[in-house]
Formats: structure tokens, C-alpha cells, sequence
């Protein structure tokens, strides 16, 4: 079983109108509905991969409610939500059709008290025995420790378990010095984090402060991967238009697939690059098409990066 871990849950409401305009009305073709945040969003694919995963964090109030009814028609998923009394956030994105950009509205999510962050840490420990991988993931709802995921790679890793972080900011580098397995910062959290904008260089010097392996999310570049088996820069075949929302969740769970099947560095990473592809002309996060998937699988190209750091 993997364990995915969203503090910051969501249901991820996705309008859909022909053309977004500012400052005017707008009739909404289609409107969406799905568990969210980032670690949920990983879980489904994972899910859909074939793995079994347990989801666990944070649920409260009606959304809160609507997030665990949704959750539960979702095959091969577990729901280890721990609740609160605050209630869970929405996000909103907004596609036009036209251009096929998204806006994306995220709301801050509730406040955790003391008492329930404690809950939670006691939860989290006793999933951690039927474990075989760790996915932390997203932001921090208002009321946890900065230091929350480090905290939490600590615990895992007291259980033997790999982890892999996706966060950004101030929890980023506290996580980092708790040592991860992985870490997959885009190209601006791996600059904030390392003060570097050259990305060879930053993702060897995110491993020197304690990540065992760094892979950069560069958009439409690919993937960059610093590992201690060497370093691979792993580029698309070719650019999809379509909803990108989620195409970093995809890269996340490709990555703890890759990591549970012991795959080799450049299958997980060009199962990464067709993973996040695919998710493009998906109407939602945490959705994929599989004959893209399978398509672009073959065609991904996977190359040593030898330049120095």
C-alpha cells in the first residue's frame, strides 16, 4: 500500500466556458466536481495504475463531506481522512476552451488546532506499518508547524519507508534537511529553495542539503533528475494542448510507481514525462488518458546529463 498524505484537502470544482473574458458574465458549459488537493489528486492515478493506496489528512464540515463521498466511488482508494472541525477548502478552475488555459482560485484551507494536528500525527503513525512508500504533498492548511513535514519524513523513516516530498517554500527547506528520498520541485521552488535559476546546478545542491534525489518539474523542458545514480533530463515527445492542472501530481505518482516496482531511473522518469502528458487532455486532475499514456510512453526521450554542477 502507498500512502499519500494531503494536509490541505480540496474539492476541485472545474468550470469550463468558451472563452474567459475579464470583467464579464460567463455561461459555464460543464462544471466538475472532484476530491482534490495534491496528494488526493496522486492517489488516483496511482489507483488507476493499479496500485492499492490509502489517502490520508485532513476533512471537515459539508465540503468536507462531499470530499469523502467522492473519495469513496473511487476504486482502490482507501479514505484514512482524519477529521476537524474547520471545513475543507475549495479550489476553482476555470478553462477556456478557446486557448485552452486554465485559472486556478485556491482558497487557504481551515484551521488546525493543536489537538487535531496531534490526532493526526497518531493516525499517520499507525498507517505507517502497512506502508511500502510515502507521499507528502501540497500545502499547509493555516495552524500546522512550518516544520510539519519534516516531521513527518522523520517518522516514516523510523519506519524504514522512502519518501517523497512535492511542497514548496519554507516547508520545502525544512523538509529537505529531514532527508527524503525524493524531492520534485518545479524550476521556482527549486530556485527559492536553492538560490540558484540554473537548474543543473540547483538540483545538485537540494541534494547536498539532504534530498536524496531531485527531480525538476520545466514545464515544457521535461523533467531534469539529480539521483545517486547519476543525472537525466527527460524531455516530451511533443507538447499537448489541453487542462495542465495536475500534471505534477501525475509526475509524483509515476514516480512512487517507478519507486515501488524498483524500475530503473529512466523508466521511472520517462513514465513521469508520458504520465503528465496524458493528463493534459484529461478534463480533470487526477485523470489521465491511457492511450496517450501509452502512446508517448515508447517515444519519451531519456538522456545522461553530464554537464558538471
Amino acid at each position: 500500500m502507498i500512502l499519500t498524505v494531503t494536509l490541505n484537502t480540496a474539492l476541485d470544482i472545474t468550470h469550463r466556458v468558451r472563452s474567459l473574458r475579464p470583467h464579464a458574465s460567463h455561461r459555464v458549459s460543464e462544471v466538475t466536481e472532484r476530491p482534490g488537493g495534491k496528494g488526493v489528486n496522486v492517489a488516483r492515478v496511482l489507483a488507476a495504475l493499479g496500485h492499492e493506496v490509502t489517502v490520508t489528512g485532513f476533512t471537515g464540515g459539508a465540503t468536507g463531506r462531499v470530499v469523502q463521498e467522492k473519495l469513496a466511488a473511487v476504486p482502490g482508494v482507501m479514505d484514512a481522512l482524519v477529521p476537524l472541525s474547520g471545513a475543507t477548502r475549495r479550489t476553482v478552475a476555470v478553462v477556456d476552451e478557446r486557448t485552452g488555459d486554465t485559472t486556478q482560485l485556491n482558497e487557504p484551507g481551515p484551521t488546525v488546532t493543536p489537538a487535531e494536528w496531534s490526532a493526526f500525527q497518531e493516525a499517520y503513525e499507525d498507517l505507517l506499518p502497512a506502508a511500502s512508500a510515502v507521499a507528502l504533498c501540497g500545502s499547509l492548511p493555516p495552524g500546522v508547524p512550518v516544520g510539519a513535514y519534516a516531521g513527518l519524513i522523520r517518522t516514516a523513516r523510523s519506519f524504514g519507508l522512502p519518501v517523497l516530498l512535492d511542497t514548496s517554500g519554507e516547508p520545502l527547506r525544512r523538509g529537505v534537511a529531514a532527508r527524503p528520498d525524493i524531492i520534485k520541485p518545479n524550476a521556482d521552488e527549486l530556485a527559492e529553495l536553492t538560490g540558484s535559476h540554473e537548474p543543473l546546478r540547483a538540483t545538485q545542491d537540494a541534494r547536498r542539503r539532504g534530498a536524496g534525489a531531485v527531480v525538476a518539474s520545466l514545464g515544457p523542458d521535461g523533467l531534469l533528475a539529480a539521483t545517486r545514480e547519476g543525472r537525466w533530463r527527460a524531455t516530451p515527445p511533443t507538447s499537448l494542448r489541453g487542462n495542465p492542472t495536475g500534471a505534477g501530481d501525475a509526475v509524483v505518482a509515476a514516480l512512487l510507481s517507478g519507486l515501488v516496482e524498483h524500475l530503473p531511473w529512466p523508466d521511472r522518469l520517462a513514465r513521469a514525462i508520458a504520465l503528465s502528458a496524458a493528463t493534459v487532455p484529461a478534463p480533470v486532475a487526477g485523470e489521465f488518458d491511457r492511450g496517450t499514456y501509452e502512446e508517448l510512453l515508447g517515444l519519451v526521450t531519456v538522456a545522461n546529463e553530464t554537464s558538471a554542477a
